[in-house]
């Protein structure tokens, strides 16, 4: 409550110096864009509507004292509007600007109503003191100069009424606020508001705009020609560059950037008129992008909380119509009646509205079966975003967002509560059993919302059923600074509040995977196009592949002729590996086509056919001549059997040396003329894998060693060949 001296009013002569001094120092930014336009008022008042629509938000929304501090008593009964067509976009977006304004200056306002006795001293009914706030507010803003509008023909009593009091104490007005403004040391109001608030409005104003492609209705390089067309420019970076410039988004390679002076100029262009480019804040895009990374082929989407149906569009955007897009949390269809209008005027052909809200839908619904990828964007305090106004009006907000960002922050209760909320609905969607990944974005800075909801949720899934649980996974999108890297090092993104963009905080949740389940190569390619791998690539329809019965047989089937190419490049290099070893190997294989003239095989065994031909290499062993066997078989490292699980292990031949093999009626020691030359048994081994059947091979004389001359020359006489 003011002091009694301080409604007192000084002089006359004191007033009108107060009153120059309120006109001439309210803003230093205010007078240079006035300069800066020719000496022209930039501001100059609003249409009737605008103030009652602004008023009946404002009554909702504006801060409750207790009854020993109030100062205005305000009226429950709303204004009604002069008309229902009077609610378009322009007077509404309009009608929360002035109503936020004048929330975040209510307390000023009332101190200076009182003080230049408007209050009590004239009788203004109680239903009209919002109207009379939001204004005062825009009375000042305008440095208390009578509006200029060119045709007001939408004309309302109580705005006529309320004018023309404010105009009667305009001196006083400008007094008083010159002394308010006196009294908190302050160069204009706006340094009277807290730091915070004053931060947020600071990046608001010079915040980049952001819209993203309708790829249904034109294609990018359509955008960026028609954009030249018109004298944009196309810039790595719009920030601190003037003029008509565009970027591409660094993370969303359909999001457009524009410097925040070239809203106006860009709503009147056909591009934005015929649903080309749409507006919207980056946040969202970013989490419609993260879905599509995480999609498959033919899966369906379910998005809770929406809010913007421009969300909505952009998902249908990215799918290409494919994918079924069910929403919910619209409580009536009759709400929205111009809603299936909009979405055929942006070509979006796959989205289906449910009725009911998230909480109330079973997982079990038969509509939802086919969905694998649950988009949640929970209702949150918002307090990272620069721009309150555009956020409630394009996401369908509470407007009581508006009075958390008044005062900078949101108390400790509401907070609470809307995190139970938060945690209420990722655990609904994890409870989706088909589902196979949610994710969590919100546009909130604070912890409780973020980080803790996530974890929590994790912690207490239900472990129970026999679906696989919920992990935390990396980012989907791309990291494109240092900063983005070290901030996602714990697995989650984040986008801090700056000048080139609001707050975001986005979580990915997937099912781990099943041991037991098989990706198709459909779904791996569908993964890959959507990350942009299979750029200039299109993907046709695969066929089903059917399961072949593998070979249970020692000795593999011929190969195909698919292989063909591959074992002549291994004859190549096996007669390459030949013709180097001719010299040295001569001997040998001399030796080798005498000893298999009189060598017998021995004991059981495996009968195979002797080689019509004589060896070409040396080094392969006899049996890979056999003409039964399937072709080629010239070096053993190359032979390969299939294994039950799908692997080709190389198999390496394994030299086994037995001893000999003495006869009944052996000579005594010293003459053996009957004993049998050393056999080699060969063998293909696998890791626990033996194939059966080996084959003898004449044994190969040591360098340097002589025959014994009582021994036929077709044997060699060993020592302890078994050692």
């Amino acid at each position: 409550m003011l002091e009694p001296s301080e409604l007192q009013f000084p002089n006359e002569s004191n007033a009108e110096e107060l009153s120059q001094l309120a006109c001439l120092a309210l803003s230093d930014d205010e007078v240079s864009s006035e300069q800066d336009a020719g000496g022209t008022p930039d501001k100059t008042g609003y249409p009737d509507p605008v103030y009652v629509m602004a008023a009946n938000v404002f009554q909702g929304i504006r801060v409750e004292t207790s009854p020993e501090k109030v100062l205005i008593k305000y009226g429950k009964e709303p204004l009604r509007p002069l008309s229902s067509g009077s609610e378009d976009g322009s007077f509404q977006h309009l009608a929360y600007e002035l109503a936020f304004s004048a929330l975040k200056y209510q307390g000023i306002l009332e101190t200076i109503l009182i003080d230049s006795c408007i209050f009590p001293s004239t009788t203004i009914p109680d239903h009209l003191s919002s109207l009379i706030i939001v204004m005062l507010y825009d009375f000042q803003d305008r440095k208390f100069q009578a509006r200029l509008l060119s045709d007001n023909k939408q004309c309302i009593v109580e705005v006529q009424e309320v004018e023309n009091i404010l105009n009667s104490f305009k001196t006083k007005l400008a007094a008083a606020l010159a002394r308010c403004r006196i009294k908190h040391d302050a160069l204009s109001i706006d340094h009277i508001l807290p730091e915070t608030v004053r931060n947020q409005e600071l990046r608001a104003s010079t915040l980049p705009l952001y819209a993203w492609i309708n790829t249904l209705k034109i294609s990018p390089e359509e955008v960026y020609f028609s954009l030249k067309k018109r004298g944009y420019t196309k810039v790595k970076t719009v920030l601190h560059i003037g003029g008509k410039v565009f970027a591409v988004d660094q993370h969303c390679y359909d999001v457009l950037i524009f410097p925040s002076h070239l809203k106006s100029d860009l709503l009147n262009i056909d591009l934005f008129k015929d649903y080309k480019l749409i507006f919207q804040d980056k946040s969202r895009s970013l989490a419609v992008h993260s879905v599509k990374a995480l999609l498959n082929v033919d899966d369906d989407i379910l998005m809770v909380n929406t809010g913007s149906w421009y969300t909505v569009a952009h998902m249908s955007n990215l799918t290409n119509n494919n994918s079924k897009i069910f929403v919910c949390g619209v409580q009536s269809q009759a709400k929205h009646p111009d809603l299936k209008n909009l979405f055929t005027k942006m070509g979006c052909k796959n989205i289906e509205i449910l009725p009911e809200t998230f909480l109330n839908i079973e997982w079990k619904d038969n509509r939802l079966q086919k969905v694998k990828v649950i988009l949640l964007l929970p209702r949150c305090s918002g307090l990272g975003i620069s721009n309150p106004v555009e956020f409630i009006l394009n996401e369908h907000e509470d407007t009581d967002l508006l009075k958390d960002f008044s005062q900078g922050g949101t108390s400790e209760d509401k907070l609470r509560f809307l995190a139970q909320q938060q945690y209420a609905q990722l655990t609904h969607a994890m409870k989706f059993t088909k589902a196979q990944a949610v994710v969590y974005c919100t546009c909130s800075v604070y912890p409780e919302e973020n980080e803790a909801v996530v974890k929590k949720a994790l912690e207490f899934q239900d472990h129970g059923t026999k679906i696989q649980p919920y992990r935390l996974s990396p980012p989907v999108l791309p990291l494109c600074s240092l900063e983005e890297v070290h901030s996602s090092a714990d697995k989650f993104f984040r986008m801090e509040p700056s000048e080139i963009t609001n707050g975001c905080f986005l979580s990915v949740l997937t099912r781990e995977r099943d041991p037991s389940e098989t990706v198709s190569v459909k779904d791996v390619l569908a993964r890959a196009a959507a990350k942009g791998l299979l750029e200039g690539i299109e993907l046709g329809k695969s066929s089903k592949r059917e399961k072949k019965k593998k070979s249970k047989t020692a000795f593999p089937k011929a190969p195909s002729t698919d292989s063909k190419g591959v074992q002549v490049k291994i004859a190549e290099f096996l007669n390459r590996e030949t013709n180097e070893n001719a010299n040295r190997s001569q001997t040998a294989t001399t030796k080798i086509s005498l000893l298999q003239k009189g060598t017998t095989q021995v004991g059981t065994s495996s009968q195979v056919r002797k080689p019509s031909k004589p060896a070409a290499n040396p080094l392969v062993p006899a049996f890979m001549k056999n003409t039964s066997l399937p072709r080629p078989y010239e070096r053993p490292t190359n032979f390969v059997r299939p294994r039950p699980e799908d692997k080709m292990v190389v198999l390496k031949p394994v030299e086994i040396v037995l001893p000999p093999v003495m006869f009944p009626l052996s000579p005594p020691p010293g003459i053996r003329p009957h004993i049998p030359a050393q056999h080699f048994y060969y063998g293909w081994f696998a890791p626990k894998t033996v194939v059966p059947g080996y084959h003898s091979t004449p044994p190969i004389a040591r360098k340097g060693e002589k025959p014994k001359g009582n021994l036929p020359s077709s044997f060699l006489r060993h020592r302890r060949p078994w050692l």
